[in-house]
């Protein structure tokens, strides 16, 4: 799966934690926090749609800054 493949079903996931949130303009550089208006509470909602949507589990306490971030965990984790 390439980075960009990641990135659209990251917008996906996200659509769905935050549906009046506008994915258009999300890159790696998007800060999950600053940008997304990410609270622990969404944090977990993605962080289980991302294991679901990815077929993977988060095993290790990482700590995701930005969407770039979020990309390489998964990247390496398939």
């Amino acid at each position: 799966m390439t980075q960009d493949q990641i990135i659209e079903n990251l917008k996906e996931v996200i659509a769905t934690v935050k549906p009046k949130l506008d994915c258009s303009g999300v890159n790696m550089e998007t800060s999950l926090v600053r940008d997304l208006g990410m609270d622990s509470l969404s944090m977990l909602l993605m962080s289980l749609a991302i294991e679901q949507k990815f077929g993977l589990q988060f095993n290790t306490q990482t700590i995701f800054n930005t969407l770039g971030d979020v990309v390489n965990y998964i990247a390496k984790a398939i």
